[in-house]
């Protein structure tokens, strides 16, 4: 490869820093407009008017700005005739993202101080704004977030977010507007209130919706169902009442639905069946009664977490595990639940993580096969009408611990492999006395649906006529 001359190399250069250092470097690197820096500058003050923001960042905040303060180039077209060319280099700068309240070091927003205002420029002067952060701002002093529906504000917003803010209060109607680019609307531990408006159907790109830890009331709208691209959804902790809507059965890519701590009445919907991509649902401490656990949970086979708990469902555990295999957690505690615990959900749960039945009606021995929960970490069985020998090893229940809550169950009793002594009893083992000869059933092989296990509830005789009935129940299977 041929070398530059070394005499015609120095001039190349030369020439070419001459040509770069003629170049109007506002061009190629658009200042933020003074009236847009200003904003910044007082909705920065209004955050926290303790600290020097003007003195600290000086310069144009576009290019050097508080974390927290995101800004963005916008290339212009040129109409030539019929075409739209479009520009090589940026013409203008905005600021697109202002994210206030200490998170973590890692996201190191400016800090708000307990005196921190609502600045009105935050809704007026950022035109180009995607994302408005709010974490722990007002906690103290009361903030009226205005009316914002009917303005322009947020035409590009894609995400409003207010977390940990119980001196902010406004109506939610008043908040929902021109919001078409939505994707997330995050407005949790605040004081708004009111009912949803039918208007929220607008936001057709929602993607998640959390309004948890609110006051808001009424019922749920029907245009609810027309975000169809909502994956998370959740309402959790308000004071919403009334049946729910059968067309919720038509967010069919939902992956999360919270409804829990509200007051939802009547019978859980069975169009719910539809949400076939539902992997947490929590229907929890609402006033669903009388209709039992739903069945149609057993045709949802993605469902990794259900809670149903404080709910007065009533009837027995249904046989619906088979196909939800991939279940983690089971919450139904005090829903008034009678009958036997089946033993399929030994079978079939067998990445069962957390499992709690506590404050029912339950009777009948705890199932053999719940030995087989390898990754079980808590079981709260209380407060039922459980009896006969638990089936948990010493070792099974050293690794749950404090966990293995059993309380409550005066006829449950534990095998001699525990001891005798308190030291040997620990946490709800303390209650327990140890069983008799008889309350210890003989282990046999247990067929259901062509699963085998070597755990039964079924008790057979010791006696030699018994176990030849055994051999014989064997050769068959």
């Amino acid at each position: 490869m041929a070398a530059f001359p070394s005499s015609g190399f120095p001039v190349i250069f030369l020439l070419l820093v001459t040509f770069l250092s003629s170049l109007d470097v506002s061009q190629q690197q658009p200042l933020l407009d003074s009236a847009e820096q200003e904003s910044v500058y007082e909705v920065l003050s209004s955050i926290n008017s303790a600290i020097s923001w003007r003195t600290l960042f000086p310069d144009d905040l576009c290019l050097s700005a508080p974390h927290g303060v995101v800004c963005d180039y916008f290339f212009e077209e040129a109409n030539s005739g019929n075409l739209s060319v479009s520009t090589t280099l940026p013409q203008t700068v905005h600021v697109t993202e202002l994210s206030f309240g200490y998170v973590s070091d890692y996201t190191p927003n400016p800090p708000c101080s307990p005196n921190s205002t609502l600045n009105s420029l935050l809704f007026t002067s950022f035109k180009y704004l995607r994302k408005l952060f709010f974490y722990k701002c007002f906690t103290e002093t009361p903030v009226v977030l205005p009316n914002i529906s009917s303005s322009s504000f947020g035409a590009g917003l894609q995400e409003l977010v207010f977390v940990e803010n119980p001196a902010l209060v406004g109506s939610l109607s008043d908040i929902v507007g021109n919001f078409s680019n939505m994707r997330r609307l995050v407005l949790t531990g605040n004081g708004v209130y009111g009912s949803i408006p039918d208007e929220i159907g607008n936001l057709v790109n929602m993607e998640e919706m959390t309004l948890s830890r609110n006051h808001l009331t009424g019922s749920l709208p029907s245009s609810l169902a027309k975000l169809k691209k909502l994956k998370i959804l959740d309402f959790s902790q308000n004071h919403f009442d009334g049946n729910l809507p059968v067309s919720i059965g038509n967010l069919s890519e939902i992956l999360k639905l919270d409804l829990s701590y509200n007051g939802f009445i009547g019978k859980i919907p069975y169009s719910m069946v539809n949400l076939q991509s539902l992997e947490f649902l929590d229907l929890s401490f609402n006033s669903f009664g009388n209709f039992g656990v739903p069945l149609f949970l057993g045709q949802m086979p993605r469902l990794r977490e259900v809670y149903l708990s404080g709910n007065l469902l009533g009837g027995h555990i249904p046989q619906i595990w088979e196909n939800l295999g991939g279940i983690s957690g089971i919450g139904f505690s005090d829903m008034g639940l009678v009958g036997k615990i089946p033993a399929s959900m030994g079978v079939y749960l067998r990445n069962l993580c957390y499992l709690r039945l506590d404050n029912n009606k339950l009777e009948g021995k705890v199932p053999e096969e719940f030995a087989l929960l390898e990754f079980v970490n808590e079981i709260n069985l209380e407060n039922n009408k459980l009896s006969g020998r638990i089936p948990f090893s010493s070792k099974f229940t050293a690794k749950v611990g404090e966990k293995l809550k059993l309380k409550g169950n005066s006829e449950l009793c534990i095998g001699e492999d525990f001891g005798s002594g308190k030291k040997s009893k620990k946490g709800s083992l303390q209650n327990l006395k140890l069983c008799n000869k008889t309350d210890i059933p003989n282990p046999v092989l247990y067929k259901e649906n062509n699963f085998v296990s070597s755990f039964s509830s079924v008790q057979v005789s010791s006696s030699p006529f018994g176990l030849l009935i055994l051999g014989f129940l064997y050769l068959l299977w």
